[in-house]
C-alpha cells in the first residue's frame, strides 16, 4: 500500500516554517512514501520564487502544484521550464512556460501522474478542465495507474463535478484555492479519493493567511488595501490518501489538521 500526503496551499514564511518544523515527523509517523504540496502562495503569499521552491524540497516536499498566482512573482519565469518538480494549471494556452503535468516515481520506483488544472467559475477563462483532463489521461494512461488532480478552483460545484467526472479514471481529485478546509473528504464508487479543498498551510488567525485588518478595511470601504500574511500560530492542512499501487485505487483517505502548540 502506497501512502501519499497532500499539503493545502502554502502562505509565506509562517507556512514554510512550520512545515519545516513538522513535516520530517509527520512523514515519519504517517509512513508516507510522497508528498505533494501546492505552492502557489509560498513567496510572501503571492508566487513563488527558486529559493523558496528549493527549501520547501529540503523541507521534505517531494512535488509542487501551483494555480492562478503562479506568474505573480517574475522569479518563476527563470526556473519554471527547468524544474520538473513543478507543474502549473495545464489548462493555460499553448506556448506558456513550464508543464501542466508530470509523471514522477517515488523512492520505491512507483510511478504517478500528477495533473494541475484551474477552474473557469469565478476564475479566468482558460480552456476547458474537464476537456484538459481528458487529453492528458489519454497520454498518460499507459505509463501510470496512479493519478493525482489538484484542481485549484473557486466553486465547489466545479470541483465537486470534476470529482464524479474523473471517479473511476484517476487515484485522487483534491481541489485547493480558496484556502478553508473542507470536511467532505471520501472515496467515491469507483475508487477516486475526493476532498473539496484541502485548506491552507499558514497563519491560523487570518483571512486566507493574511493579516485580518486590511482585508475587513477593504469589504467595508472598497478602496484598496495593503495586504501582508499574517503573524502568530501556524496550521498544515492537508490529507493522507492509502493507494492500492497495483490497481491505482484509493483504499482509504484521512483530513489533516496539525497545529501549532
Amino acid at each position: 500500500m502506497m501512502v501519499l500526503m497532500m499539503i493545502g496551499d502554502i502562505v509565506g514564511r509562517p507556512g514554510r516554517t512550520i512545515l519545516r518544523e513538522k513535516l520530517p515527523i509527520l512523514k515519519k509517523e504517517y509512513g508516507v512514501d510522497f508528498v505533494i504540496a501546492n505552492g502557489e502562495n509560498a513567496a510572501g503569499g503571492n508566487g513563488i520564487t527558486q529559493k523558496i521552491a528549493q527549501e520547501l524540497f529540503i523541507s521534505g516536499i517531494d512535488f509542487l502544484t501551483m494555480g492562478n498566482h503562479i506568474w505573480d512573482n517574475k522569479d518563476v519565469f527563470n526556473f519554471i521550464e527547468e524544474e520538473s518538480r513543478m507543474i502549473r494549471p495545464a489548462n493555460y494556452p499553448p506556448g506558456t512556460p513550464g508543464r501542466g503535468y508530470q509523471i514522477v516515481k517515488t523512492e520505491s520506483g512507483i510511478s504517478i501522474g500528477i495533473i494541475n488544472i484551474s477552474g473557469r467559475t469565478f476564475m479566468s477563462a482558460l480552456d476547458c478542465p474537464f476537456r484538459t483532463a481528458d487529453l492528458i489521461l489519454d497520454k498518460i494512461k499507459d505509463n501510470t495507474d496512479i493519478v493525482i488532480v489538484d484542481f485549484h478552483a473557486e466553486a465547489t460545484s466545479e470541483k465537486i463535478a470534476m470529482g464524479w467526472y474523473l471517479d473511476g479514471r484517476v487515484t485522487l481529485v483534491a481541489g485547493t484555492h480558496t484556502h478553508v478546509q473542507t470536511a467532505d473528504e471520501r472515496i467515491l464508487p469507483n475508487g477516486t479519493a475526493y476532498i473539496t479543498d484541502l485548506g491552507m498551510t499558514g497563519p491560523i488567525d487570518s483571512i486566507l493567511g493574511i493579516e485580518k485588518e486590511p482585508v475587513i478595511k477593504k469589504f467595508i470601504s472598497h478602496l484598496p488595501a495593503r495586504f501582508e500574511v499574517a503573524k502568530g500560530v501556524s496550521q498544515i492542512n492537508g490529507i493522507i490518501v492509502e493507494i492500492d499501487e497495483k490497481t491505482g485505487k484509493a483504499k482509504n483517505i484521512y483530513r489533516m489538521y496539525i497545529k501549532e502548540i
